[in-house]
């Protein structure tokens, strides 16, 4: 615990004044992070032994990131299709060595990382009063986490997934949930997120289970390959992945219901 609290506490130094910050040096920062989760998936099926593959998922990737609509005169949609199309042709090349399997993997994953980052920088960058909804979405990610950590322990007896998360519990999940909401109503009261305060509850209620939903993923996605964490970039924590993890769900969500 004591290890994890120190490299949060250093985390938050490094990472938060690049929030503040914005522009350039936030957008660079944001790559990397990125690029290392994008690293750290591809590591689990070891699909960085295929260089050229990997390249151009990390391509579409930065792709993905770039913060204009339109990418040299054609849209994402397109920019995606090219690269299924250049990886299915590369299961040729190398004569299925390279499968099928292999290139949904690849593709899956730079949607899944560039997307969620996507949707972060957008909220920073390209909306108003930005900070606000970027301060939101972290403190409900975080209090969602420290309220079903700690209710969770005080009060869990029902295991939420235990397939995929043991030590998850249903009254932990509610517990996440409930103190989301104190804090939402808590930071609305100093910055106002949304005019009406019961939306901003119903959101956030809806937030605090995407984020619930982001960490089984991942959690999901490791017992699967038989992992105990993402990477070791974080001591105590993991990888990037295992702090980034709910952050790529929330963003998003926020997003499709136009919050």
């Amino acid at each position: 615990m004591k290890t994890r609290i120190i490299t949060a506490c250093l985390a938050i130094l490094v990472f938060f004044p690049f929030i503040f910050m914005g522009g350039l040096p936030f957008q660079i920062v944001m790559y990397i992070l990125a690029t290392i989760g994008l690293f750290e998936l591809l590591h689990m099926r070891q699909t960085t032994n295929y260089l050229i593959p990997s390249a151009l998922t990390l391509l579409l990737l930065w792709t993905l990131l770039y913060q204009e609509d339109h990418i040299l005169f054609t849209n994402r949609l397109e920019i995606l299709m090219f690269f299924v199309l250049l990886l299915l042709a590369y299961t040729v090349l190398v004569k299925n060595k390279f499968t099928f399997e292999d290139t949904g993997y690849l593709i899956l994953s730079s949607l899944y990382i560039g997307l969620g980052f996507y949707y972060f920088m957008q909220t920073r960058g390209f909306q108003e009063d930005g900070l606000v909804y970027i301060f939101y979405a972290i403190l409900v990610i975080l209090s969602t986490d420290t309220g079903a950590y700690f209710c969770g322990r005080a009060f869990g007896k029902r295991k939420l997934w235990p397939q995929i998360s043991p030590k998850k519990t249903v009254e932990g999940a509610v517990g996440g949930i409930l103190l989301a909401c104190l804090v939402a109503v808590i930071f609305q009261q100093f910055y106002t997120v949304h005019s009406s305060v019961w939306i901003l509850l119903v959101v956030t209620i809806f937030a605090s289970i995407f984020a619930q939903v982001g960490d089984l993923v991942e959690s999901a996605i490791k017992r699967h390959f038989d992992i105990k964490d993402s990477g070791n970039i974080l001591p105590g924590h993991g990888g990037i992945l295992d702090r980034f993890d709910s952050w790529l769900f929330v963003f998003p969500f926020l997003h499709f219901i136009l919050f």
